[in-house]
Order: C-alpha cells, then sequence, then structure tokens
C-alpha cells in the first residue's frame, strides 16, 4: 500500500513538474498579447510619462507625453523575413553610434540607436530611404534627422510600445 501511494505522488509530483516547467503553447510571447499592449496604451494615456509608440501596419513611430502626441514619422520596420518583435519594451541602452552585424550585413556607425529588446532597436538609417516599407531585419528604422530628434527626447527606461 505504500508503495503505491510513493508511486502515486511521484507520477502527481512529475506531472505537476511538467505542467510547470513545459512552456506555454501560444503562438506569441505573453509581452506580445493583443490585451496587454492595449492595456499599456491606455495606463501610458492616462499619465504623464514619455512613451513611443511604434505602429506595424502604418509604419509609424509616435511619440507621446501621456496622451498627448508630441512627435509622428514614418519609419521601416522588420520584412516579413525578419519581423519586427511586437510587446511592450522599454529603452534598455542608448548609442549615439553603434556597429550592427548579422549573417548578412555590417552596418558601422548606425546613428542615434536605442536597444529596447535584445538586439531589436529603434535607429537612424542612413542607407536607405524606403521608409513607408518593412524592409529592415527586425529593427526600426527612423531617418537620420527624427532618429535624433527621437533619441534626444528619449531616454533609458522610456517605455517602447510595438503593434
Amino acid at each position: 500500500m505504500m508503495k503505491t501511494q510513493i508511486h502515486s505522488f511521484l507520477s502527481i509530483a512529475l506531472l505537476i513538474g511538467t505542467l510547470v516547467v513545459a512552456p506555454l503553447p501560444v503562438s506569441m510571447p505573453v509581452y506580445a498579447q493583443t490585451d496587454t499592449i492595449a492595456q499599456a496604451i491606455s495606463t501610458y494615456k492616462k499619465s504623464n510619462q514619455r512613451w513611443i509608440e511604434v505602429d506595424l501596419a502604418r509604419q509609424r513611430v509616435y511619440a507621446w507625453e501621456g496622451k498627448k502626441q508630441v512627435y509622428a514619422v514614418i519609419v521601416s520596420t522588420g520584412k516579413p523575413s525578419t519581423p519586427t518583435v511586437k510587446g511592450v519594451f522599454k529603452i534598455q541602452s542608448q548609442h549615439r553610434f553603434a556597429r550592427m552585424q548579422g549573417e548578412d550585413y555590417d552596418t558601422p556607425d548606425v546613428p542615434y540607436t536605442m536597444y529596447y529588446y535584445r538586439g531589436y532597436a529603434i535607429h537612424g538609417a542612413y542607407w536607405h530611404h524606403n521608409f513607408g516599407t518593412p524592409v529592415s531585419h527586425g529593427c526600426v528604422n527612423v531617418a537620420v534627422d527624427h532618429a535624433r530628434w527621437l533619441f534626444y527626447w528619449a531616454e533609458v527606461g522610456t517605455p517602447v510600445i510595438v503593434h
């Protein structure tokens, strides 16, 4: 009897451990869920906080101070094969110039770079003028003069909402 109870206990513990450890079967990260993004936008609009909105459908970046839009610019986000990650983030670091490298690119002196998630950033793009069309490797490309404005307006910790 005792052996059966221990076996049952271990089976249940293993099952619970599997449920806790196994990743959730969602198609996109939790931070990219539509309600999370909508809730964040609503929260920031009720504050006086500066925040950045990246609208992938419209290929636009908006700078906000609470519910007041203070800047808008056309951008180029990730192409279908290298999409821009959606979600609610914060600027992690700012660099006046950065070198960006990938399997098929090596771009020196990328101006006004603001990393917000891993290798994803909002930055100036001097190598193309295809703004309004998704052509990047996942970053948010902005014309250099507009990237400069955003860079000096924002700071590390400024929220970035990508949808």
